[in-house]
């Protein structure tokens, strides 16, 4: 991943509202939700999530599908695994210890099935 990308990623993160967005997705999982389902559970007015959404697929962390007269998004968890394994790629340097806490999040994020098009390594 280049550098460019992965701050684009990380900063449409960087904004409560994207974030409580994203993470909401995140939990949906690769069934996603409607627009509507978004702002209620948010809190969101229509033009604000909209411009989240617009934020977060521009960063390649959403997804999104007609299905009917909705809009379904969800997160890109291949998008996800990717940020994840290159913020982590150099990490331990030769020292283990240092990666501890990462693999103990690891381990947190392996309650579910890792989602076929999850890069392999990138959650662990």
């Amino acid at each position: 991943m280049e550098s460019e990308l992965a701050i684009r990623r990380l900063s449409a993160l960087a904004q409560e509202g994207r974030l409580a967005v994203f993470r909401l997705l995140v939990k949906a999982g690769q069934a996603g939700l409607a627009a509507g389902e978004i702002a209620r559970a948010v809190g969101a007015q229509p033009n604000t999530l909209s411009a989240q959404l617009a934020v977060l697929a521009h960063a390649g962390l959403v997804t999104s599908r007609r299905e009917g007269r909705s809009i379904i998004y969800a997160a890109d968890f291949a998008a996800m695994g990717a940020l994840l394994a290159y913020l982590v790629e150099d990490c331990c340097q030769g020292r283990p210890e240092v990666c501890v806490p990462l693999s103990a999040a690891a381990a947190r994020a392996a309650c579910c099935d890792v989602p076929e098009n999850v890069p392999e390594g990138a959650l662990s």
